[in-house]
């Protein structure tokens, strides 16, 4: 699919992965480019009239919703990709031998994975009623993580809900195919993140030799590289793309 002159949606887009999918979303000339993130609309100042910002938590299905709606105004929403998401350490047994914070889990699992039905729902009623070109309806990218397959220790909800958006990803497809809508997922490794941009150097530097090849952190352009390579890809459909290096995560 051609995004140029037609509308997209990022979630997440104020930041890191999803920032940069908005700037490549843009400079592939799309036509507006929806941003539903919860804050950080001042991180998109510098993009002008090309996006829109809608405040957006998207475990709420309202809000969600009230995102998708905003895209229409300015056109058909062709491309949707999904980077919101959250983490947060959690063991199911805690150091003192105490049960885990299901309520941490289930913060999570709301996020991350309910999240993503949500987006995925709201946005693939919304594609249905394109019209067809080149046999396609739009294309919808969800975010997951290389710990859906080497979940480490103490990353119990978050590997639990990335693992589900991995398990999801086949079965939408399958349930949009009829629709001419692709789903695609994207696992990516350890990437130089705001997130990352807060740890020590010595730190950094641990993470990015654990990759084989290339040995570095990756990149946010990387993954909107990849992103942009899905929606012009038509026969990329119902599968998920490591973006790591090669790397498989240890225990700890």
């Amino acid at each position: 699919m051609d995004i140029s002159g037609h509308v997209a949606l990022v979630t997440g887009g104020a930041g890191g992965l999803g920032l940069a999918t908005v700037e490549a979303l843009i400079e592939k000339g799309a036509k507006k480019v929806i941003v539903a993130d919860l804050a950080g609309e001042e991180n998109i100042a510098h993009l002008g009239d090309k996006v829109a910002f809608v405040s957006t938590n998207v475990a709420e299905e309202d809000q969600v919703a009230a995102a998708m709606d905003k895209a229409l105004e300015f056109g058909d929403l062709r491309a949707v990709v999904h980077c919101a998401g959250i983490g947060g350490p959690m063991r199911l047994v805690q150091k003192d031998g105490t049960p885990g914070d299901v309520a941490h889990f289930k913060r999570i699992l709301d996020v991350n994975l309910l999240g993503t039905i949500i987006v995925a729902s709201q946005a693939g009623a919304r594609m249905a009623k394109n019209e067809d070109i080149d046999g396609e309806r739009g294309v919808i990218i969800f975010t997951a993580s290389v710990a859906a397959f080497d979940g480490q220790i103490g990353q119990t909800a978050y590997a639990a809900s990335k693992g589900g958006v991995v398990g999801l990803t086949l079965c939408a497809a399958r349930d949009y195919a009829s629709k001419h809508i692709r789903v695609m997922t994207i696992a990516p490794g350890t990437v130089d993140t705001p997130l990352l941009a807060r740890l020590s150097e010595d730190v950094r530097a641990s993470l990015a030799a654990a990759v084989p090849h290339p040995s570095r952190l990756a990149r946010p352009d990387e993954y909107a590289h990849l992103a942009i390579s899905i929606i012009e890809n038509a026969m990329l459909n119902g599968e998920t793309i490591r973006m790591d290096g090669a790397i498989r995560m240890p225990p700890r």
